[in-house]
């Protein structure tokens, strides 16, 4: 089984992950690296790909622009371009996500790395799964780790205005791509019960299946702290080094170094409270004089250069400690190294008989706490979200309200002072975090499930099976592809049908490798229409209304997004439409014949314009816009991207396959770009005069015989024509 994991923002790579560089740099990073690993030492797990974007940023650095990392012999790290070279932010993602799942496809396909199983994390990758499933029939999962209504919420009650929320981090998109993923995914991972009632405002909740599966630790990263004090333990040079080289660091920020520890380990956010935790310890002298602060609020050089959050954030930091006369009692190194430093801090801090703490306004899961108590400490962590979970699973520490000033306190100091307490539950945390959060019993529990989808689904997933049983996705194995327009090519419009029962014959029966699409100036529903009525068999792409639309199948969920966003740039109808109004000879045709991307008319024969005249018309805007004219009594004003030879480009290279395997046929002016280029073209017999301009090029060829019949006769000139099973 080959399996796709897809987390689209922060920084990916295969060793010392830059955990806590900025608000996308946090346990999502951790999660889904210890996920993938954990999946390739399954024995029925043939490799596992993880997908993310691809930059190629002096900012970042040059290990996030190379598109293939190799991580071990079955996990590797594909990187994929979207939205430029630079870095963004995830909320800056969602306009480039259909780029993504373009070339997502283009490389699958041309790597021959095509998934039997695809999950998704976040809200941005659940948009990219739920579009690559349905376009290449395969089942998917799904990881919320953080879902955008609890976070708009949270937002609200600290003040933010809606608007404002709203446009900064792009709700709507999210709000939609998570609701998506609910009716989508065959099921959805979370690690605790809370986060699946969490999804009970979505819509489509009903239709999701939740599975409660709670990550891992990577246990040789965090051990026991006393296992540096045991002869023999199996402590690495770098881990003692790490350990050796946090405690000197951070003896220059204390007055009193021996002192215990107060340990929180988060990003510079406002939602992980750091600032209450500063109050609560800054208010206290008691607590002072107990013990230090140790805050590692991400990695910074210059706060002045960070984005705005984490700067406000980390801004308030330095003046609470300024605030509360702090100096010599509390520590907020730059940097840290999470492979090796994060795990010597948590153990530094166990040795010292210090406290974690995490009191994060809301918490989804608290992977930190997990971190933390594997190694010997007792927690004081936030009674909001999954917290809660963990204390009550592994009795590692106490429970408080994030805003409860005093509630912090006295836990802190409980824990400081009674030895039996924190003796108890440091040992219950080392015990029970083994007992109940490793990634063995994770992906055990992930792969039956998987299988079990698999099983009664002949591989396609049971929600994809019921959606679109007739959906079959062949072009994901297609080496070779013929498209037809319909009217007077594929079918003839005189009624002469010779060819055309051998021609759907030989269309049913075809290999996997070879594809057969529509391209027509009909819209979907039209064309499935004519081809239902002559029976013709269903194909695997449809390119309708002139090229603005790229459909798989006849289903109109399943549109190619990506194509449509291509499509819409530059275009303005309104300007267009206002263009040529007062034209005189132009007639807007129905209704139902227009669409977003093209404006159609019709043209009188004795006084309409032609093709420079209606250029003239349009103006600057004529730069922007393909016109067409069809037998001289049909006008179509598209998109400047969008036309048949077009879309048959993108689809070529979207599939991977080469123009030169793909054969197109054609009879008429709007055929024209689509006959033209590195594809092999078939003008049939009863062509319009336009095309005649072809006549003489080598890569196509002009039959004798009408319609289908000289479809068939061109597909032999070029060696072309499917026998069964070919």
């Amino acid at each position: 089984m080959r399996i796709h994991l897809y987390s689209l923002h922060g920084l990916f790579r295969g060793r010392d992950l830059e955990i806590g560089r900025d608000a996308d740099n946090g346990g999502q990073i951790i999660y889904v690296m210890e996920l993938a690993r954990a999946l390739s030492e399954r024995p029925e797990v043939t490799q596992v790909h993880l997908f993310t974007r691809r930059m190629d940023d002096p900012a970042t650095g040059p290990d996030y622009a190379r598109p293939v990392e190799t991580v071990t012999d079955k996990f590797d790290i594909r990187r994929v371009w979207c939205g430029g070279k630079k870095y963004l932010p995830k909320e800056q993602l969602w306009p480039h996500l259909d780029e993504f799942v373009t070339h997502a496809v283009h490389h699958s396909k041309t790597h021959g790395i095509l998934p039997d199983w695809i999950h998704s994390h976040y809200g941005d990758a659940a948009y990219v799964a739920t579009e690559l499933s349905s376009f290449l029939n395969v089942p998917f999962a799904h990881t919320g780790h953080s879902l955008g209504r609890q976070k708009l919420e949270k937002l609200l009650d600290s003040g933010m205005a809606r608007e404002e929320a709203m446009r900064r981090f792009a709700f709507e998109q999210r709000f939609a791509a998570e609701n998506s993923a609910l009716a989508n995914a065959e099921f959805i991972v979370t690690s605790t019960d809370l986060e699946v009632r969490s999804y009970g405002g979505y819509p489509s909740h009903s239709l999701a299946e939740f599975h409660v599966i709670p990550p891992g630790l990577n246990f040789d990263r965090y051990f026991p702290y006393y296992d540096d004090l045991v002869p023999g333990a199996d402590m690495s040079i770098a881990q003692r080094q790490a350990l050796y080289e946090v405690g000197e660091n951070l003896e220059k920020f204390l007055t009193h170094p021996d002192r215990p520890p107060i340990l929180a380990i988060c990003r510079p956010d406002r939602k992980k409270n750091i600032d209450g935790l500063i109050r609560a310890y800054g208010t206290d002298p008691e607590l002072q004089h107990l013990a230090n602060l140790i805050v590692f609020a991400g990695i910074r050089s210059d706060i002045s250069t960070m984005p705005p959050g984490e700067k406000e954030v980390l801004t308030d930091i330095l003046l609470q400690m300024d605030r509360y006369n702090l100096y010599g009692r509390i520590a907020i190194p730059k940097k840290h190294d999470t492979a090796t430093d994060v795990p010597a801090m948590y153990r530094l801090c166990a040795q010292k008989k210090g406290v974690f703490v995490n009191i994060a306004l809301t918490e989804p899961f608290g992977l930190t706490i997990l971190e933390a108590s594997a190694c010997g400490c007792p927690v004081v962590a936030t009674n909001e979200g999954g917290p809660p979970e963990i204390v009550r699973n592994c009795d590692n520490g106490l429970l408080v309200d994030p805003r409860d000033t005093a509630a912090i306190q006295a836990s802190l100091k409980r824990l400081l002072i009674e030895e039996d307490t924190w003796r108890r539950m440091s040992k219950k945390g080392i015990q029970r975090v083994r007992e109940h959060y490793s990634w063995e019993t994770h992906v055990e529990t992930y792969m039956k499930l998987v299988e079990e989808n698999r099983a009664v689904s002949a591989g396609q997933g049971r929600k994809n099976l019921a959606k679109n049983p007739k959906l079959h996705g062949r072009l994901k194995a297609a080496k070779r592809m013929i498209i037809s327009d319909i009217d007077g090519t594929l079918i003839s419009e005189k009624g002469d049908y010779a060819g055309l029962e051998e021609l759907k014959g030989l269309l049913r029966n075809r290999s996997e490798e070879l594809a057969f699409g529509i391209a027509s100036g009909r819209s979907l529903d039209k064309i499935q229409a004519v081809l239902e009525k002559f029976e013709v068999p269903t194909p695997d792409v449809v390119i309708s209304s002139v090229g603005t639309y790229i459909h798989y199948g006849y289903d109109a969920r399943y549109v190619d997004k990506g194509w449509s966003r291509h499509v819409d740039h530059l275009w303005d109808a309104d300007r267009v439409r206002e263009s040529l109004a007062s034209v005189e000879g132009l007639e807007l045709q129905e209704p139902e014949n227009q669409n977003p991307f093209k404006i159609s008319y019709y043209v009188d024969e004795e006084c309409g314009p032609d093709i420079a005249a209606v250029r003239e018309a349009l103006g600057r805007q004529a730069r922007n816009v393909n016109v067409v004219l069809t037998q001289g009594a049909y006008l179509d004003i598209l998109a400047k991207r969008a036309s048949k030879g077009r879309a048959v480009r993108y689809l070529g290279n979207k599939w991977s396959i080469p123009l030169d395997q793909v054969v197109v046929c054609g009879d008429a002016g709007n055929d024209l770009d689509m006959l033209t280029g590195a594809t092999r073209g078939i003008v049939v017999g009863n062509h319009a005069p336009e095309l005649e301009e072809l006549r003489g090029l080598k890569r196509v060829y002009f039959a004798r015989r009408v319609s289908a019949a000289g479809i068939l006769e061109g597909l032999d000139h070029f060696g072309f024509r499917p026998t069964a099973g070919a």
